[in-house]
């Protein structure tokens, strides 16, 4: 039976040794007690409480006669549970290690929006992946206190969630009622004056609409020709270009080369491809053999897998190798962890999952930090030989490349091999050329000859 209840104070000597002066008519300040948010018909009844007392029911019109004549602005329209402490902020999740910021991308949910826990509402764009931020609560988005474009860090706030919200604005208790046209609970007894002064609204002057900024000098815009298209750059390719910029600008990256006689590991991938898809459900590629090569060269050469922090060098006793992957929205670079201690078919559904994870947009930032190393194939694409960047935090990374059918001097024959041009980009303040070289030459040296990795030589 809960509905519509108005507290009212009818006229008493005193309360609690306060005078007639010091007590403040709430006539028509109301509170809407309604189990699920919704309303009932509004009853013509007044519950008086006064200090000492026992709650009494009385008409309207009998404790109308008796409260104070001054009036109150203040009113509150709100559910009832959400008096203290209901509103939550959703905040920036961790993106991962070496993200420190992205770009708010867009918002998923409007202001007034209902949502449930963990809906996302907004996308964060970084150089890497795109991040969802989720609701920390069920309720209603209140306001967005950042802007779409805007650059921001791990735990800063660009929502609050009123948590029991059902779309009901919440006036505080310092401002003055307004007059609500649209509020869907009014006052029956219509004969009786108004008990409410309410402030008058002004209506604000337009403000002049902004001129459109003029075209810097310094920046011209070239007019677009016939057959041409001007886009924005994306948000992601923008930070992409910067931070590998970024990259040039702070390592003293050095490529050294090889090439590799891809004989011996295709007829290994050719002779047990059948076997191996039988066994495992999966096929033998190649990447799974350079990725055990890497893993091998980084044991031998620990420079390699090692990182530059101010005025140390951070030696890593785990090899997380990262893999390149192309997506349709840019480069990500999911990780392998403990690459070393995996065989060939627990690398291929690795790299399975998390290629698919890459195309389906569903890789998580855990699944693309922290790798020591990285390997890049453009080979697949069809490249001949290239100068890889550096992926920071890491000191180097290994370029693979297509395979291409090649005349070698092989035991004083000139036969064809299929050849494969190897690179590796190295941070030369912390590696020397040699340690580059050894490396490079232990890839070559077990993608040549897979019979090394058994007996670790």
């Amino acid at each position: 039976m809960l509905g519509l209840i108005r507290r009212r104070v009818a006229s008493s000597p005193s309360i609690l040794g306060q005078s007639l002066s010091s007590i403040r008519s709430i006539a028509n300040k109301e509170i809407l007690l309604q189990p699920r948010g919704e309303l009932c018909p509004v009853r013509n009844y007044s519950r008086l409480i006064l200090a000492g007392s026992s709650p009494s029911i009385r008409t309207t019109r009998d404790v109308l006669g008796s409260v104070m004549p001054e009036p109150i602005g203040q009113m509150w329209s709100m559910h009832f549970s959400s008096e203290t402490g209901d509103l939550v902020d959703a905040v920036v999740p961790f993106m991962g290690e070496s993200i420190n910021d992205g770009i708010l991308a867009t918002f998923l949910k409007k202001s007034g929006d209902r949502v449930e826990l963990d809906e996302p509402i907004a996308q964060i764009e970084t150089d890497k992946v795109t991040i969802d931020v989720a609701s920390p609560e069920s309720g209603v988005i209140e306001k967005f206190v950042a802007n779409e474009g805007d650059t921001v860090e791990p735990g800063t706030k660009i929502a609050v969630i009123l948590k029991s919200g059902e779309g009901v604005s919440h006036v505080g208790p310092s401002e003055k009622a307004v007059p609500q046209p649209s509020s869907p609970v009014e006052t029956i007894d219509k004969n009786q004056p108004s008990k409410v002064e309410t402030t008058p609204v002004t209506e604000k002057p337009k403000a002049p609409s902004p001129l459109s900024p003029k075209p810097s000098a310094q920046e011209p815009q070239l007019p677009t020709k016939e057959r041409e298209r001007r886009i924005p750059m994306t948000t992601l390719r923008k930070r992409i270009a910067k931070r590998l910029k970024d990259s040039q600008n702070t390592y003293a990256m050095l490529t050294t080369f090889n090439e590799v006689d891809m004989t011996n590991l295709m007829k290994l991938r050719s002779d047990f491809k059948d076997a191996f898809v039988e066994k495992h459900g999966v096929k033998l590629g190649l990447m799974s053999g350079f990725i055990k090569a890497a893993a091998s060269g980084l044991q031998n050469q620990p420079a390699i897998n090692a990182v530059i922090d101010g005025d140390d060098i951070v030696y890593r006793d785990y090899i997380d190798i990262s893999v390149a992957v192309g997506t349709p929205k840019g480069l990500v670079v999911p990780v392998i962890r403990n690459a070393d201690k995996m065989n060939f078919a627990e690398i291929e559904k690795e790299i399975n999952a998390l290629a698919k994870k890459a195309t389906e947009g569903r890789l998580s930032i855990d699944e693309m930090a922290g790798g020591s190393f990285t390997i890049s194939n453009g080979g697949v694409y069809g490249s001949l030989i290239s100068t890889p960047i550096i992926n920071p935090p890491q000191s180097a990374i290994l370029g693979m490349h297509s395979i291409v059918n090649r005349p070698m001097v092989v035991g004083g024959e000139i036969v064809p091999r299929p050849m494969m041009y190897i690179a590796l980009t190295y941070d030369h303040g912390l590696i020397d050329g040699r340690e580059a070289v050894y490396f490079l030459r232990r890839v070559k040296d077990v993608v040549e000859d897979p019979r090394r990795l058994l007996l670790d030589v």
